[in-house]
């Protein structure tokens, strides 16, 4: 066993730790340079992201981020409740249905919807036969919205339905036999035992969501311009390293943030997968 955690330890500092330190001093090298050789020390680069331009992205990607993670709790939860209550046989068959699509490389999944909402894609085409459209259903926000909580929904329904399966039903029986009725013991029996699986739900769909570029870049075009897109164009067009680096590692800072708030009651078994 401690060979294996040597081995992961080992792997850990490579890929995770050295790239978290380069970005770290990235993010203080007030040089136009992206090598090392000219570093210059400086806070340059996180005084610029208070720039109001950058803020109000940064505002505008946190607002996607939430909602996108509302709508899949909202949608998620009743889905996760409603497949753990099947027959077992069943409720595997449909769980599958969640997981199927994980297989599949997320690029494509989002590419699937640019198929969909095109002004050529199928959904139109469907519309067509009925005399409505072309619709503009593409390069705006709903196009956005829908492919993040497309490809993020699996990450609510997942751990939310994980940490219902494993409620003990006699706590069920033992709240009916006290004289609760099926809304009362839903909600002040099931739902604060399902809290874990929400946590974690939560942190699962916000961390993605909103940092998130390839759904922006795909869905939204030029139109919808989130804080993904901007580190990802500081390293990909502007060369602009630092500056890239220091808006991630305000982005990093926030997401820990939303880790430590929804870090699950792991004695109680989580909703980790």
């Amino acid at each position: 066993m401690k060979k294996y955690a040597a081995m992961y330890g080992a792997w850990a500092l490579v890929f995770i730790v050295f790239p978290l330190i380069l970005i770290f001093l990235y993010s203080f090298n007030g040089s136009a340079s992206m090598a090392f050789d000219n570093f210059e020390f400086s806070l340059a680069n996180y005084e610029a992201f208070f720039n109001p331009l950058y803020l109000k992205i940064f505002v505008n990607s946190v607002a996607v981020a939430l909602i996108s993670t509302v709508v899949c709790l909202a949608i998620g939860y009743p889905v996760a409740y409603t497949i753990a209550n099947m027959a077992p046989s069943l409720r595997q068959n449909v769980i599958l249905l969640f997981i199927i699509p994980m297989w599949m490389n997320f690029l494509l999944r989002t590419y699937a919807w640019m198929a969909i909402l095109g002004n050529n894609g199928v959904l139109n085409r469907a519309l067509g036969l009925l005399g409505i459209g072309p619709l503009d259903l593409m390069y705006n926000m709903n196009a956005v919205m829908i492919g993040m909580i497309y490809n993020f929904l699996p990450f609510m329904v997942l751990p939310i339905y994980t940490v219902l399966l494993k409620i003990d039903p006699k706590l069920i029986e033992a709240a009916k036999d006290l004289g609760a009725n099926g809304r009362e013991t839903f909600w002040r029996v099931i739902v604060p035992l399902s809290l874990p699986g929400v946590y974690t739900g939560i942190t699962m769909v916000f961390i993605p969501a909103i940092s998130t570029f390839v759904i922006s870049n795909l869905l939204g075009g030029k139109n919808i311009y989130l804080i993904g897109n901007l580190i990802d164009q500081q390293f990909s067009f502007a060369g602009n390293w630092g500056f890239g680096s220091a808006v991630a590692m305000i982005l990093i800072f926030i997401l820990l943030v939303a880790l430590f708030f929804g870090n699950t009651d792991k004695e109680n078994g989580g909703g980790v997968l």
